[in-house]
């Protein structure tokens, strides 16, 4: 499993909405609401020979609310 971090910014007044949509998904690892620029950042495991783009956008990017996300990508564990 590849472990990659998702920023996500919602329409304004919709964040929480996009958090209970994506918790019902159960995609994730851990969904945590953040302040600053994005509304929520998600962890979550691409399983194995999946496409990292092709799973997050099949699974993540279609909840109503999502504006924008940022994908951080990580490599190994310290």
């Amino acid at each position: 499993m590849h472990c990659v971090f998702i920023s996500i910014r919602c329409r304004p007044g919709t964040a929480y909405d996009v958090a209970d949509a994506i918790a019902l998904r159960e995609i994730h690892s851990e969904l945590y609401s953040t302040s600053g620029e994005y509304d929520l950042l998600v962890k979550m495991y691409i399983p194995e020979g999946e496409d990292v783009g092709k799973y997050i956008n099949a699974n993540l990017l279609d909840v109503p609310g999502i504006e924008r996300t940022l994908t951080t990508l990580t490599f190994k564990a310290f």
